[in-house]
């Protein structure tokens, strides 16, 4: 039996990148998979199509993170279409980098509302229905920046470091129900963003990082898989580094 056979996953922000990954991770271990994302692009479609080949069922859906009242028609429409919701990844995250001194209400306040209060819509939507089960899994992407801080980027940083804080009080507040709620906090991860930063600003990375590389997408969703299985059913309110000892 796959470690997710029967369950039901929501994936924030999950067209590309880390999220696409943990999505197509989820999928392979038999979930279905509902993942959200601003608009239904051509990127979105592909992962889509990409879950729904493995013989699973995966749906994309329209839906502003950063909008308590999108948030709880996407996950009440999730319910109906599904039944049940097991494991809940908020993911979805933007960067408005810039020193404060420099930095603008607006681009504050963009980083805090889709990184953080996005996660608040999620779990506050999904809560109640968990709950009916007696169950759940709830993982917040957050960032080694988010456990060290980042010149630069102070509201990345805080956005990440509140999802951190947000996990740890919601393990605590409905554990009693069953339900467990984790972060992860990836380091320098290869992404669509990353992948094309000029070498030698990626090399100055690598020798900040012990192990001398970069994380991969794949890297990152196989602890989302841990977290998200009864493979880790008496981890809770914990914060795990992917980051190749870079943030040791």
């Amino acid at each position: 039996m796959k470690l997710l056979e029967g369950k039901v996953a929501i994936v924030t922000g999950a067209a590309r990148g880390i999220g696409k990954a943990i999505a197509l991770k989820f999928a392979s271990e038999g979930a279905t998979v509902a993942f959200t994302d601003l608009n239904i692009d051509d990127n979105a479609k592909a992962t889509e199509a990409e879950i729904n080949a493995m013989g699973v069922v995966g749906k994309a859906y329209a839906s502003n993170a950063a909008s308590f009242e999108d948030t709880a028609k996407v996950v009440e429409q999730i319910k109906a279409d599904f039944g049940r919701i097991d494991i809940l990844v908020n993911n979805a995250g933007i960067t408005r980098d810039g020193l404060m001194m420099r930095m603008s209400e607006q681009q504050w306040d963009m980083v805090i509302n889709v990184n953080l209060k996005s996660a608040f819509n999620f779990i506050h939507a999904v809560t109640p229905i968990m709950m009916k089960q007696k169950g759940g899994s709830i993982i917040n992407m957050s960032s080694v920046v988010g456990v060290s801080g980042n010149a630069g980027q102070c509201n990345y940083a805080a956005s990440k470091a509140g999802m951190i804080g947000l996990a740890q009080s919601i393990a605590k507040e409905l554990g009693s129900r069953g339900i467990r709620a984790n972060a992860i906090a990836p380091g320098f991860i290869v992404t669509e963003m990353t992948k094309d930063l000029p070498t030698d600003i990626k090399e100055a990375w690598y020798k900040q990082i012990p192990l001398r590389r970069g994380g991969d997408s794949d890297e990152v969703a196989k602890v989302a898989l841990f977290l998200a299985s009864d493979l880790s059913s008496y981890v809770s309110g914990q914060v795990i580094n992917v980051c190749g000892a870079m943030n040791c």
